[in-house]
């Protein structure tokens, strides 16, 4: 089963490749999140989107590797990213790490194909060991076949540079004439985030932040003050400030005891 033969993309704007049918399966229930509705993230927003037009109107693009603090809108923004601009062509594929080796026949299906394409890889990282990554290389920049123009492969990570970093690497860096030369380990792991052109970086939420998210969810609630008081002890009592953090809060305490 293959990408052209089992999607009608006409009318489907995300599949996700399942490994026991080896083929892509139509997602049946995007998530609805806006592009609007994100906080917190203006600056990420703006560079994701500005990328991405350019790929949808055959421009010169690039990968892009959103990485960074947990529940900070990454995978949000890639969702909402889809529900702007599927009208203008844009489709994407969501391939698990562990199906990433099977990353250059999905994309075969995908040359002719009259749609821009966006390979999404969520929470991407790879252990010491793993070997999918070397095919994900090839879609990135190719080997003796370039990439097809219509695809592009965005990816979000909790890890920088999608692999993981000890100290032993940097001792086993030396320095030659004067030149810093990092061990091989380190090169492996900078060769493959740096084939990402568009790398954006996501931090946790300062209290200012989090708590226009927590107002964004709560439009109707008019004593804020206890509304803050009672986000800022949830997203303490999580140890952490995100809009994850704000959605989770939103779920728990929304309904009449805060006037929602």
């Amino acid at each position: 089963m293959t990408a052209d033969s089992s999607i009608d993309w006409a009318s489907t704007t995300a599949a996700v490749w399942r490994r026991h049918r080896q083929g892509l399966r139509a997602i049946r229930r995007l998530d609805p999140v806006q592009w609007h509705e994100l906080t917190g993230i203006e600056r990420q927003q703006a560079a994701l989107a500005r990328n991405t037009e350019r790929f949808i109107n055959g421009e010169p693009s690039n990968n892009a590797l959103l990485w960074g603090a947990r529940g900070t809108g990454k995978s949000s923004l890639i969702k909402a990213l889809l529900n702007r601009y599927h009208g203008d062509g844009l489709r994407i594929i969501e391939v698990d790490k562990d199906d990433l080796v099977n990353l250059p026949e999905i994309v075969d299906d995908l040359w002719d194909l009259p749609y821009r394409f966006v390979i999404f890889s969520d929470d991407l990282s790879f252990e010491t060991g793993e070997s999918a990554y070397k095919a994900l290389k090839s879609v990135l920049e190719g080997s003796l076949e370039l990439p097809p123009e219509n695809v592009r492969v965005y990816a979000t990570s909790n890890r920088r540079h999608l692999m993981p970093e000890y100290m032993a690497d940097n001792l086993n860096s030396r320095v030659r004439d004067g030149e810093l030369h990092p061990a091989e380990a380190i090169e492996e792991q900078v060769s493959l985030a740096d084939r990402f052109g568009l790398q954006l970086s996501f931090y946790p939420f300062s209290q200012d932040v989090y708590l226009a998210a927590v107002d964004a969810l709560f439009p109707d609630v008019a004593d804020r003050t206890e509304l803050h008081r009672q986000a800022i002890r949830f997203a303490t009592g999580r140890g952490v400030r995100s809009g994850r953090t704000a959605q989770q809060f939103y779920r728990q305490y929304s309904g009449p005891d805060t006037g929602e």
